[in-house]
């Protein structure tokens, strides 16, 4: 397995809930599907593309993935790898173990009398994957096998990259329904430092990957962190 058990009980105190036998991918509950089951407001996604928070599941198939060590993440860095060597669990499998640990991370809901009774009900069954919770979903070797489940499934995804990846970017099949790509800095010097590039020619790939944007056919997002002191800089470079 690519975590300790001592990682994995902290992430879970967290609210993450590890599934499949490798215990490379999570669920967590997001803050806007609590919030829509006590009707106490929805996210970006609902409103502007008819997304139901409520029926949103947030999860990743590569928790301790990735190929940054950013400053300002929110994450557990400590615990982050760069590479895939471990063997990893079917993307079936993923799907239908995070619905089911989202289903019992939900359940005290039900006897919430300030809760929607309707939402939590369709709640049980989500349609939209956020594949965003933590790590690089490009860096799961069935990444495309996954979107293809989820589609199957009649999900809708919104799949998050830091765009590092270009090779595989350029060959998702099929598409997500919208493809977020992280750009944090506005030159080559500054997203080093921010970001703690773990491999080399980043900044090259990244350019790759934007250069790719163009190609799809989904909605295609330039998701920027800005961070005051280190990358609210040089607006032109952008």
């Amino acid at each position: 397995m690519p975590l300790s058990d001592q990682a994995i009980q902290s992430l879970e105190k967290k609210g993450y809930r590890f599934v499949g036998s490798q215990r490379h991918a999570a669920a967590k509950v997001c803050h806007w599907t609590k919030k829509s089951i006590m009707d106490e407001g929805v996210c970006y996604k609902e409103k502007f593309y008819g997304i139901k928070s409520h029926r949103c599941l947030q999860m990743s198939p590569s928790i301790p993935f990735c190929h940054h060590k950013c400053l300002f993440c929110w994450r557990d860095v400590a615990i982050t790898n760069t590479t895939w060597k471990e063997d990893f669990d079917d993307p079936g499998e993923i799907i239908d173990e995070c619905i089911k640990a989202q289903r019992k991370l939900l359940v005290g809901y039900f006897g919430n009398p300030g809760a929607n009774q309707e939402k939590i009900s369709e709640a049980q069954d989500p349609t939209n994957a956020a594949i965003s919770l933590a790590g690089e979903p490009l860096l799961y070797p069935s990444i495309n096998q996954l979107l293809e489940e989820y589609k199957k499934r009649q999900f809708t995804t919104f799949l998050v990259s830091n765009g590092l990846s270009p090779n595989k970017l350029g060959n998702l099949d099929p598409e997500p329904t919208q493809l977020y790509l992280s750009l944090d800095a506005p030159n080559s010097d500054i997203y080093k430092k921010l970001c703690d590039l773990q491999i080399n020619d980043g900044w090259e790939k990244l350019n790759h990957s934007l250069d790719l944007l163009s190609s799809f056919n989904c909605r295609t997002v330039i998701r920027m962190t800005s961070v005051a002191g280190y990358n609210m800089i040089n607006p032109e470079e952008y």
